[in-house]
């Protein structure tokens, strides 16, 4: 009896350990860098503007700093879980599928709860944006306070809509153009401005980088998916072009990304600070030329999953540095 019952309690603390694994795993926690990217950018422009500020105001800059971050992780995992969710409901995660197994596709997960979790995600995200913006309000004007509010819902609207909905937009070649303006331009900008100073030219170098290097990793998921998805009638961008072409468009993404970063580095130089440390931050950019390098080499789709966490590196690097050395000083 007592063997029975310890048997009965190995295999009960396994299937838990599982069940588990498989939401772990459907978090899909290696996208979170480059969901943060965008915010530790704004942060960090924000942190050096406080630093050049005749007063000695803090406008609460790590509350509002970890919230964003926070806020930020929680709209991925939103768009994480909604993209499981709406691919295998449309039967695009299949066994021809060639990238990692997906939680609903292979059966650890079921529809339903993903659709539970999808939801009860969706209102953590609401709860933690409206939390940073009450943080952030003394430094923003209740026109601002409503733009942010709307946005947020706008955010996880977006992340839900990729591919869940007869319409989901990741299905007629518009996620590039939604993930620019999202993990790119609202991300920086975003962020940037919740500190309560006016816009920067500079900014939008940065943000604009960000939100082609982040379509960029977009490109390079659906290069890897381009034959399934072209089969369950998912037309990306790449199904559109065809696999050489969507290379192409992957070069002009991360040259495109290179030349608008280092624009605003040289930017920040001439015009902010001639913190030459700056410079620094376009190390990453050599990462980018070697994958691009090793991309247009690459004649199997199969071949191109390995690429994806160079791009996601090297774009998270980037922000990183570029946040230090440009508050080196402080």
């Amino acid at each position: 009896m007592a063997s029975h019952a310890l048997r009965y309690q190995f295999l009960r603390d396994q299937k838990i350990r599982m069940k588990i694994n498989a939401w772990i795993r459907a978090l899909r926690l290696r996208t979170l860098p480059l969901s943060v990217s965008g915010i530790i950018i704004g942060a960090g422009l924000a942190k050096f503007q406080l630093h050049h500020m005749e007063c000695s105001e803090e406008r609460r800059f790590w509350p509002i700093t970890l919230l964003a971050l926070l806020t930020t992780i929680s709209f991925q995992i939103v768009s994480n879980l909604a993209n499981d969710l709406g691919d295998s409901a449309k039967g695009t995660d299949n066994k021809n599928r060639i990238g990692p197994v997906r939680a609903v596709q292979s059966g650890e997960i079921s529809l339903s709860s993903m659709r539970i979790a999808v939801f009860v995600s969706a209102i953590i995200a609401l709860i933690l944006a409206l939390i940073l913006i009450n943080v952030s309000s003394p430094n923003l004007s209740e026109q601002s306070k409503f733009i942010y509010a709307i946005l947020s819902i706008v955010c996880v609207f977006a992340a839900i809509t990729y591919t869940v909905g007869k319409n989901a937009y990741g299905y007629r070649g518009l996620g590039d153009a939604m993930v620019f303006i999202f993990f790119g331009l609202v991300s920086v900008i975003g962020c940037y401005l919740l500190y309560g100073f006016e816009y920067e030219h500079v900014i939008l170098f940065f943000a604009c980088a960000i939100g082609f290097w982040s379509s960029a990793v977009l490109n390079l998921n659906n290069l890897r998916d381009m034959e399934n998805d072209r089969d369950s009638k998912k037309n990306t961008l790449v199904v559109k072009m065809g696999f050489q072409k969507g290379k192409f468009y992957h070069g002009f993404l991360v040259l495109g990304g290179i030349l608008l970063w280092s624009t605003g580095v040289i930017y920040h130089l001439v015009f902010m600070s001639w913190n030459t440390l700056v410079i620094i931050s376009l190390c990453p950019c050599l990462l980018f030329l070697y994958h691009l390098y090793k991309l247009m080499n690459i004649a199997e789709p199969k071949a191109i999953d390995p690429e994806l966490k160079k791009v996601v590196l090297s774009v998270f690097l980037c922000s990183v540095l570029l946040s230090v050395f440009l508050n080196w000083h402080t």
